[in-house]
């Protein structure tokens, strides 16, 4: 029986490849199934897929004929997996040797929906664990019970799924699947999902995964319109929490990391980071967001904010509603 399935969906990786596919040569046995998604790469990559797909012990290699997003990746993966539990890694990150065992370990033991680690963050040289944002160590606990304070950083603000692993059961509640059609964000709408939705989680003190910074390619580097679909996962986001049973609670959560993402887009704007019709149409789409939020909810995070934050957003508001391409 597969116990556990490894989701690693490729994109034109073809420089860091190597460094995931030995990490997970070194996370085989024969209860762990690794599934390749390659997400129609335009370089070397699909080569490199063919050959650890012979190589490694428990790989399938899956494909796209169109490039479709990480998002989409991911759920090709979810279709062909067959292991009680689920974790996710990125085409261009690595893992420790027996990291996969001591998440498995840590299920069994658990019993819960999902377990939460901390991971390292790589940038050149620079290592830096980052840490979940969740006190409570080792301990099976409610997921909405992590989404508050709406004012200190929570485990929705930390939407690494890849360090993560799930139980399938999961699947049955539609929590496992991705919103395809997202370019940014993805992992933030999904996070929210999965605390609002799950049972039971607990957070580890654990870190096995390496996430690799500073990559030219990667989408964070790239001040494309792309970057806007913060806007569209986190009015998504909104939507669903405001149907919540506990929305009234939770919203003010859900606006003060919106009104966070969009500032810190708009700096980003402001230093110039996107081009002119890029930025025209991010004050634009920003300024009608925040008109859509509830406004009594919106008005009380303003006031908590600094200075510098709230005057900004405040301004922004007030603009005239001009169409998205003002």
């Amino acid at each position: 029986m597969v116990k556990l399935s490894v989701i690693v969906p490729f994109f034109n990786v073809r420089q860091y490849a190597p460094d995931t596919l030995r990490s997970l040569e070194a996370n085989t046995g024969p209860d762990v199934e690794i599934l390749l998604v390659d997400d129609c790469s335009t370089d070397d990559t699909p080569d490199l897929l063919e050959r650890a797909e012979r190589r490694l012990p428990g790989a399938r290699l899956l494909r796209h004929e169109r490039n479709r997003g990480i998002a989409a990746a991911r759920n090709t993966g979810l279709e062909a997996a067959r292991g009680r539990y689920v974790t996710f890694l990125d085409g261009d990150d690595w893992l420790v040797p027996g990291h996969y065992g001591r998440l498995v370990a840590a299920m069994d033991d658990l019993g819960c929906d999902f377990v939460r680690t901390d991971h390292v963050r790589s940038t050149g040289r620079e290592r830096v664990v980052q840490r979940v944002p969740h006190g409570r160590r080792g301990r099976v606990m409610s997921p909405r019970s992590a989404i508050l304070p709406a004012d200190r950083s929570t485990s929705v603000d930390h939407p690494f799924v890849w360090a993560d692993v799930y139980h399938r059961r999961l699947e049955d509640r539609g929590l496992l699947r991705f919103t395809e059609g997202l370019h940014t964000c993805e992992d933030r709408l999904w996070t929210w999902r999965m605390h609002r939705g799950a049972d039971s989680f607990a957070v580890l003190n654990l870190y096995g995964v390496f996430y690799r910074r500073g990559v030219a390619s990667s989408l964070t580097r790239i001040g494309d319109e792309r970057q806007l679909d913060f806007l569209r996962a986190f009015d998504l986001v909104l939507a669903e929490t405001a149907e919540d049973p506990d929305g009234e609670e939770l919203l003010p959560k859900v606006v003060r990391t919106y009104c966070a993402m969009m500032h810190h887009h708009l700096a980003a704007d402001a230093d110039g980071r996107y081009q002119p019709e890029v930025g025209r149409k991010l004050r634009a789409l920003s300024a009608a967001a925040l008109r859509r939020m509830p406004q009594d909810v919106l008005e009380h995070t303003l006031d908590s904010m600094d200075a510098e934050r709230a005057t900004r957003l405040r301004r922004l508001r007030r603009r005239p509603a001009v169409g998205a391409a003002a």
